[in-house]
């Protein structure tokens, strides 16, 4: 979608690209009294939530968690279509002037969710005591229940998580028909023992998945909604903005930074890249910059925020609690890779300023030091969150006081303060924004309890090492062999499946596969959690950079490609984290001189990654010295004195070449 003029995109255009694109399916716009009404019971719970986190019910977590899910699957069935993205008509699509309201299909289907995630509410104790003998109510509400999550979760983000849930349970019954010869047969199990295993117990719909939709990533929801309410997403963009003096370089660097500050009220790569570019194309465009490469900037940029601290995406959650540590140790892991990332991405963009003759540009007249001083306020609550989880305040806590400080800091700007309409907004918002990922959660609770109950995670995790080893004996052969194929197969999951989902279906069956190597499980964990979250810029979707591409009217696939380039060292940073005993140094673990040494050596090889895929040192850079630096790349990331000297000598073989041929051209 290009624009005739430097007018940013109208609010519906974003809107209907990001319906288009993002990997979230758009909600209703509901109107009249069932607007209010489902308006009314989001807020309330996120009223709930927010006094639970002080008050916490007596009965345990599973309790609350069974309120919870009878809560979300109702308003989830109110609040989103039945249609899906492969069939388009007008009877799923809205229509201007038509009630964009539930119909009776969905009333129902909402009191019967409603009925059954409720049912073990009542004699909670007895229920969770027929785990190994379930009664028949029981299972027919466990049965109600695995449809309509199934359909929730459909309804939300398409068919593809559905479908690979019901592949699980097929397995789980049809694998006691297969050959006992087959590495993937068991002994098979009935509907009664699967049924109790997703709706009795911790493993299914009320495991780690939806305990984290519950606590961390509603209370974070509700946060960002309160933070865009209080005008924190203008004046990110604005401080972006005005943060850059006139240069060639500025609009890129501008949109890096903008997308950074604006991923911590997103929390969507998509969202972010079509809601910045909807603003920076204008200046990309004026600046010189190729459709292409813009969009690419734009798509790195918006997935980027979901990889860096402070907030992370909500898989970061989820590792915090497989690894039982703090949410503050995760956000540590975070660090360097984010640093590299965006040293990335600056560097690229320097390049391709020089190559396509980007020009110097005026984007604003606003001073970031009078913005920084007006506003600058904004900050205080992401301070504050990291702050007291430094403390060992727990996060979901540390949230809530940061949302409490956020809404009294909204005051400081009459334009946006948080009255008590706006406050109501907020919490709607905020628990509306939690809906579909907590049908996701639900869904991926069932692939979890599946894997639990047949053990598939350790008979995949065989697999994957025995492929490896096929091709040789050498240890770290099939170390580096089995991290590929870890990268593909996250890689080809998340094309199907949102970035949270595929990151809890990868950690119980491609991780393990890491482990059986000797891979500690934060460095498993993390490669996972990359390669999940860089699905969004991965060939052939790559739904940020298509999206992006709609903004900018730049073709699809070399806006991917384009995105590729720009967030390489993304890609390939991860492997540094299990291929070599070094690799624990990047996520922080280690002697303070290990972690700087690592860094520094990674970002020299992060520089040589640019030289290989932008062409450019001083000046237009020939094929030899390319392959060199790439060559370069890879040795300096493995982290191992032999291979950093040889890499290191490639790298400045490259740059001599460079310039003995820049020299003879003169």
């Amino acid at each position: 979608m290009t624009q005739s003029d430097d007018k940013a995109l109208t609010t519906p255009d974003v809107e209907q690209i990001l319906a288009e694109y993002d990997e979230e399916r758009p909600a209703r716009q509901l109107s009249g009294w069932v607007g209010k009404g489902v308006a009314t019971a989001c807020a309330l719970t996120s009223l709930l939530v927010l006094f639970l986190i002080f008050f916490p019910l007596a009965k345990g977590t599973q309790y609350y968690l069974t309120i919870f899910l009878a809560i979300v699957l109702p308003l989830t069935f109110l609040s989103y279509r039945p249609g899906f993205r492969l069939r388009r008509s007008k009877d799923t699509e809205p229509v201007e002037g038509r009630r964009d309201n539930p119909r009776v299909v969905d009333w129902i289907l909402a009191a019967v969710s409603l009925a059954a995630a409720a049912y073990p509410l009542f004699g909670f104790d007895a229920f969770l005591e027929r785990h190994q003998v379930p009664t028949v109510l029981d299972l027919v509400a466990g049965l109600v229940l695995t449809l309509v999550v199934l359909e929730a979760c459909r309804r939300t983000t398409g068919w593809w998580l559905p479908a690979i849930c019901v592949g699980f349970l097929l397995y789980a019954y049809y694998g006691g028909w297969l050959p006992l010869t087959w590495s993937l047969a068991h002994s098979g199990f009935d509907p009664s023992a699967i049924i109790a295993q997703l709706f009795i117990g911790t493993s299914g719909f009320f495991g780690t998945p939806l305990g984290v939709a519950a606590t961390y990533i509603v209370l974070f929801t509700i946060y960002g909604a309160v933070l865009e309410l209080s005008g924190a997403g203008k004046f990110f963009i604005d401080l972006s903005f005005a943060a850059f003096k006139r240069s060639r370089t500025a609009p890129g660097r501008t949109v890096t930074l903008a997308g950074f500050l604006l991923g911590t009220v997103s929390g969507s790569g998509t969202a972010t890249a079509v809601s910045l570019g909807s603003v920076a194309w204008p200046i990309l465009r004026r600046a010189g910059y190729p459709k292409d490469q813009a969009g690419g900037v734009l798509a790195a940029a918006g997935i980027g925020a979901i990889l860096s601290p402070p907030t992370l995406g909500a898989a970061a959650f989820i590792i915090a609690e497989l690894l039982r540590t703090s949410y503050l140790t995760v956000l540590v892991y975070a660090i360097v890779p984010t640093i590299l990332y965006y040293v990335g991405i600056i560097l690229a963009i320097e390049i391709d300023a020089r190559k396509h003759g980007a020009k110097a540009v005026d984007i604003t007249d606003q001073s970031a030091v009078k913005l920084l001083l007006r506003f600058g306020y904004h900050f205080l609550s992401l301070f504050l969150i990291v702050g007291f989880m430094a403390l060992g305040i727990p996060p979901f806590r540390a949230v809530v006081y940061a949302t409490i400080l956020q809404f009294l800091l909204s005051f400081l700007d009459p334009q946006h303060r948080l009255t008590p309409r706006r406050l109501f907004e907020a919490m709607a918002q905020g628990t509306r924004g939690v809906l579909s990922i907590a049908a996701v959660c639900a869904a991926a609770g069932i692939i979890v309890a599946m894997v639990t109950l047949t053990g598939l995670g350790l008979k995949l995790s065989g697999i994957i090492v025995d492929t490896a080893s096929f091709f040789g004996d050498n240890p770290t052969l099939v170390l580096v062999l089995t991290a590929l194929f870890s990268a593909i197969a996250v890689s080809v999951l998340g094309l199907a499946v949102p970035v949270t989902a595929s990151f809890i279906i990868a950690s119980v069956i491609i991780a393990p596969a890491m482990v059986d190597l000797n891979v500690a499980l934060p460095e498993a964990y993390m490669f996972v959690f990359y390669y999940a979250v860089l699905s969004e810029v991965s060939p052939p979707t790559a739904l940020a950079a298509v999206a992006a591409s709609a903004i900018t009217g730049g073709h699809p696939m070399r806006t991917m490609m384009a995105a590729w380039k720009y967030s390489l060292p993304a890609f390939l940073v991860p492997f540094a984290f299990v291929l070599t005993d070094n690799g624990a140094f990047l996520l922080g673990q280690g002697p303070f001189l290990g972690v700087l040494w690592t860094t520094a050596v990674s970002l020299v090889a992060v520089a040589a990654l640019a030289i290989a895929t932008g062409g450019w040192i001083v000046g237009p850079a020939g094929v030899v010295e390319r392959v060199l630096a790439f060559c370069a790349a890879l040795l300096l990331l493995y982290l191992a004195p032999l291979t950093m000297a040889i890499g290191g000598g490639l790298l400045v073989v490259a740059v001599a070449i460079h310039l003995a041929r820049k020299g003879l051209r003169r």
